[in-house]
């Protein structure tokens, strides 16, 4: 036989067949994955630190002149579980935020009320997407220059619902929310966690440099919504090319319906949506008016499961039903914020944050005038996935940064802008970000799929972040 007839009998793999072939992981392993990346770590990165001093307003940050090698601390591997558990244990506020904000859903959705009104709203704003996404984003944004978005992971379930109803995909759904937040988050405009907290280690003015941190947002906004709008557009035009086709199909509750067919807006529907509009908005209120934490939302979660469940006519027994097969689903997004968590856990036990910081800090004093700004961007975005705390990243970075940039010529206020974006938009790209994996996992997105949209996302984040970065370099953003 010759060479030629063997090769013309060789199988050829169909396109589906060499998808197959590999197989994303997980979101569990590439966590745990990440997890041992950060042990080795440990292992082959110099352990040092800073001397932490208090200033003048009564914050710990560090001494930039006070770095030093210290005894390596190697992470044992055998101990990763053990980092996990405290990783749960940490986010034990945030675990039950999602378990029970899960079961309250669960006896919303029982009741029908909320299909029927995403089908009023559905139907408004079918053919309106240009108005009602930006809409949402902007609430979402405006909302989140105070707050986390980690705050909204109750609120998933909804604006899927609704993306779903208007023949969208889930990302849509999220994207409202996500991106939305993140533009309000990343762009500091108020943040007390994070612009307040660098301005004070910067010496800065509270608040100042607010006009040209509002004109980000805007920027922000505008850019987001473009790319988002033009994203819904293409997949309600042609389904198959949503990352989360094949997952959304498996949901056959919205395959082929009229938007009229979600039922009837009767008396215990609008009781029933009447508890939900409200629990969320006495959640919003006490968070901004309040300073109510997880613990106090989690609980006007629960209340909102009873309430919503009297209202709709169930008895006790099918109300708590309805809420343990709620909050079972949300055990695996739940799970995942846990697993994140360990990530900095081994990374401060292993002493190598400090120096992560302290190298970046050096190649960053070497760089030429001109890209120092972006490049300083660039590195908040790098010391991000080892610090997940903003103010934590602040307290961290700024007696360095601050330096530097006084050696330079940088203004202070353009290290802060700098500082906001690389500790912002990239929590939405970070697999160890809890207000990201949360959300995905109320919404059961798999973390691959919502990266396969988000990438393109993050590159434009970054692009408009350096471009945004440059001119506050070059215009001298004050004050200082």
């Amino acid at each position: 036989m010759s060479t030629a007839s063997v090769k013309k009998q060789s199988p050829r793999l169909s396109d589906n067949q060499k998808k197959k072939l590999f197989k994303v992981p997980h979101t569990f392993v590439i966590i745990l994955f990440i997890i041992l990346f950060a042990t080795l770590l440990t292992w082959f990165v110099p352990a040092g630190q800073f001397e932490r001093i208090e200033n003048a307003l009564g914050i710990k940050v560090v001494n930039p002149e006070s770095f030093e090698i210290i005894e390596q601390a190697p992470v044992n591997p055998l101990k990763i579980p053990m980092y996990i558990l405290n990783g749960l244990i940490d986010s034990a506020d945030l675990f039950f935020l999602i378990l029970l904000s899960g079961g309250a859903f669960n006896v919303i959705t029982s009741s029908g009320a909320l299909q029927a009104a995403v089908g009023k709203v559905a139907n408004k704003f079918s053919t309106k997407e240009s108005i009602f996404i930006p809409l949402l984003t902007l609430l979402f944004g405006l909302i989140c220059t105070t707050q986390g978005v980690n705050m909204f992971i109750g609120f998933a379930p909804v604006t899927v619902m609704i993306a779903r109803a208007m023949g969208f995909d889930s990302i849509v759904g999220v994207a409202i929310i996500l991106l939305g937040g993140a533009v309000g988050f990343s762009t500091g405009t108020l943040n007390p966690s994070t612009t307040i907290v660098a301005q004070k280690l910067a010496d800065l003015p509270l608040y100042s440099g607010i006009e040209y941190r509002a004109f980000c947002f805007i920027v922000y906004m505008v850019i987001t919504n473009i790319f988002l709008i033009k994203y819904a557009k293409s997949v309600r035009k042609n389904p198959e090319l949503s990352p989360m086709y094949d997952l959304d199909q498996l949901d056959t509750s919205f395959n082929n319906r009229d938007l009229n067919s979600f039922g009837e807006m009767n008396s215990r529907n609008w009781l029933v949506m009447g508890t939900l509009v409200g629990t969320l908005a006495v959640i919003v209120y006490g968070g901004i008016k309040l300073d109510w934490g997880l613990v106090e939302s989690s609980a006007a979660f629960l209340w909102l499961g009873v309430i919503a469940g009297i209202f709709a006519g169930f008895g006790p027994s099918k109300i708590a039903g309805c809420y343990v097969d709620g909050a079972k689903k949300m055990v695996s997004a739940a799970m995942i914020i846990g697993l994140a968590r360990a990530v900095p856990g081994v990374l401060s036990t292993g002493k190598i944050i400090d120096t992560i910081v302290f190298g970046l800090g050096n190649v960053l004093a070497s760089l030429p005038y001109f890209v120092q700004g972006i490049a300083m961007y660039i590195a908040n975005n790098i010391i991000n996935v080892f610090i997940t705390s903003g103010s934590g990243q602040a307290a961290a970075t700024m007696p360095i940064i601050i330096p530097i940039s006084d050696m330079v010529g940088l203004t202070r206020q353009t290290s802060v802008l700098a500082y906001n974006f690389g500790d912002g938009f990239s929590n939405y790209i970070l697999p160890t970000s809890t207000a990201l994996m949360g959300i995905l996992g109320a919404a059961n997105i798999p973390y691959d799929r919502w990266m396969k949209f988000m990438w393109k996302m993050f590159l434009i984040w970054i692009v408009t972040g350096s471009v945004l970065v440059l001119i506050a370099q070059f215009i001298n953003l004050g004050p200082m």
